[in-house]
């Protein structure tokens, strides 16, 4: 067991996962809007913002999949000693973590069912920058339209017409998280 994974913790749990759960909920029921997440830190490539989700939205009962650079011994001792969530294959995931290029294809993730459409994978999807620039997104939570750096379009309208079954994404960078439900049009800038 190294020092990182007995560090990054929240140290002051009740506050901190308290104004981490808001700035989420904020981030998904206001897609491509960038909120600060700090609190937890996480061994690299781990963000500050994606160490912060995993220990707000996650717990013992909830499989992660770790998916390319992330899938480290640090961070699965980590995960391990912070929350106790068990690292699982892709098909089995609630969350999953990493870069774009390792999460693709995201119709891999559980997706849910009709009859029950929240047992989807949430992805975390780890950026270099997160800009409001780029692909244009509407829907609920926006009020005309709003502007997100995204990895991609396509794979986001794909996942839109799986709705109400599909996945949600978060976008992190730093301590920066965005997000995108499953609910919202992408079109191209």
């Amino acid at each position: 067991m190294t020092q990182d994974t007995l560090t990054g913790g929240f140290t002051e749990a009740p506050q901190q996962s308290a104004r981490a759960f808001r700035s989420l909920m904020n981030a998904l029921s206001r897609p491509g809007t960038i909120e600060e997440l700090t609190g937890g830190t996480g061994p690299a490539p781990l963000s500050a913002a994606a160490a912060t989700t995993l220990l707000t939205l996650c717990d013992g009962e909830t499989p992660i999949h770790l998916a390319g650079t992330h899938d480290t011994d640090a961070i699965r001792q980590w995960i391990a000693f912070h929350i106790g969530a068990p690292i699982c294959a892709r098909d089995q995931a609630l969350f999953a973590v990493g870069t774009w290029q390792a999460l693709i294809p995201i119709t891999d993730f559980p997706i849910g069912t009709p009859e029950y459409p929240d047992r989807s994978t949430t992805l975390i999807v780890e950026m270099d920058a997160l800009l409001n620039t780029g692909a244009t997104l509407t829907g609920p939570g926006i009020q005309t339209t709003a502007q997100l750096s995204l990895p991609e379009t396509a794979a986001f309208q794909q996942n839109r017409m799986l709705f109400p079954m599909g996945v949600d994404c978060y976008f992190t960078a730093g301590t920066h998280i965005a997000a995108l439900p499953r609910s919202n049009n992408v079109e191209a800038h």
